[in-house]
Parts: C-alpha cells; sequence; structure tokens
C-alpha cells in the first residue's frame, strides 16, 4: 500500500539549506566584483552612520558607476563564451560530417551552412547529396538534373527565375535551390519525410497520382537517403 503522508506532516518538514549549491554559485563571481562590494557595503555603512545622504555621496555614485560597468563587461564576456561555444559545437559536428561522408572540411562546411540557412536538417541534408550525387558538383543525370543536389533547370528556375542553366554547377547556389526545394516538399507533406523524399526523387505530380490511386509510391529512394 502506498504510504500517504499527511499534509501537516508535510509542512512541518524543514526546507534543506543548500549550503554546497550556494557556494558554488557564489564562487562564480569574480574576485573583483567582491571587492567593490565591499567596499560599496562599507561606504554605505559609514553614510548612514555619519548621517550623510548616498545621493550626496561622491565615492558612493563613482562606485555605484564601476560597478554597472563592471556588470555589463561581465555580460558582454559571458555572452562572448556562449558565442565561442556555439562555434566550437559548430565546427565539431562539421569536421563529424567530413570524416563521415569522407569530403573535404570546406565542402562539409558548405553543405552544412546551407542546410540550416534552408531550414533541413543537416544530416538529413548530408544523405541526400550523398545519394543524388555522391557530392560530385559536375554530376548531371540522363534527366537534366545538374549538381550536387541534382537539381532540374526548370525547378531552379521556378524557385528563383535569375537562376540560369550553368549557375547549377555552382555548389552554393545548387545547395541552396535543392534544399530550398526540399523544404517546400516537407511543408507541402506536412513534415511526412519518407514522401518529401519520394516527391524529390519521383515529382510530385507523380507522387500525388499514386497516392490518390491507393499506391504505395515506394521506389527504395527514401530508404536510401534515410539508411534504412
Amino acid at each position: 500500500m502506498r504510504d500517504y503522508t499527511s499534509m501537516w506532516e508535510t509542512q512541518a518538514q524543514p526546507v534543506p539549506f543548500r549550503w554546497p549549491q550556494i557556494q558554488a554559485k557564489l564562487a562564480e563571481v569574480p574576485a573583483t566584483t567582491w571587492s567593490l562590494f565591499v567596499v560599496a557595503v562599507a561606504i554605505a555603512t559609514a553614510s548612514a552612520v555619519g548621517g550623510v545622504p548616498q545621493a550626496s555621496n561622491p565615492a558612493a555614485e563613482q562606485l555605484g558607476s564601476e560597478l554597472a560597468t563592471l556588470a555589463a563587461e561581465n555580460h558582454d564576456l559571458r555572452s562572448e563564451i556562449e558565442l565561442k561555444t556555439l562555434e566550437v559545437e559548430r565546427l565539431g559536428q562539421i569536421q563529424a560530417f567530413s570524416g563521415e561522408f569522407r569530403i573535404p572540411a570546406d565542402r562539409a562546411m558548405l553543405v552544412y551552412d546551407i542546410a540550416l540557412a534552408e531550414d533541413v536538417n543537416p544530416e538529413l541534408a548530408f544523405n541526400l547529396v550523398r545519394v543524388e550525387s555522391g557530392f560530385r558538383r559536375t554530376a548531371v543525370s540522363s534527366a537534366g538534373a545538374i549538381g550536387y543536389t541534382q537539381v532540374r533547370p526548370s525547378t531552379a528556375r521556378w524557385l528563383d527565375p535569375t537562376v540560369e542553366t550553368r549557375d547549377l554547377f555552382d555548389p552554393e547556389i545548387n545547395l541552396h535551390l535543392g534544399f530550398r526545394y526540399f523544404r517546400y516538399l516537407l511543408d507541402e507533406y506536412n513534415g511526412d519525410t519518407r514522401l518529401a523524399l519520394l516527391a524529390y526523387n519521383r515529382g510530385p505530380g507523380r507522387v500525388g497520382g499514386l497516392l490518390r490511386s491507393g499506391v504505395d509510391p515506394a521506389n527504395g529512394y527514401a530508404k536510401a537517403v534515410l539508411g534504412e
């Protein structure tokens, strides 16, 4: 039987004093801040004892200004550390993808950054390029699809009317358009990655027609990209 403690017994229990956690937080405060804090307390105490209003105490005002400046500097430093941490994580992931897919780091960086820019999962983006072109910039299919993501010129012009066929051999342009098209298909299929991949490979018209006929449009492409 479950042991229920009464409300009165629960309320009577003292709240534990978490001194180790408090010590850890206090240890994070820079020594310079503690020094200024001690001085500020001393000045405030002296002012209170002497009956001198704090607003008329130049030393207290100067110290308050210095404390505000120090707090702002600490905030900026913390923000910089957070940014550096994110950058280290980014480079670590790029290095991992570079090793996994055996491609140069600069190529992996391009795929990774553009995938994020187009709101596509980087791992999925790398696998899509692997299956489509084997990371070959000059790859051209029998259907006329070009480059890393095997974008057709007609699809590219639909996404960006200013793009010409030769532009699709540019890795940056090709990746942006390919991932943008895949993102569009993901939205069209309500986030269904499998159907979006099949539409990317077979065309949304073909996939839609098969689905309306009650036929599974699977042809092995989605499994190849997803590694299933």
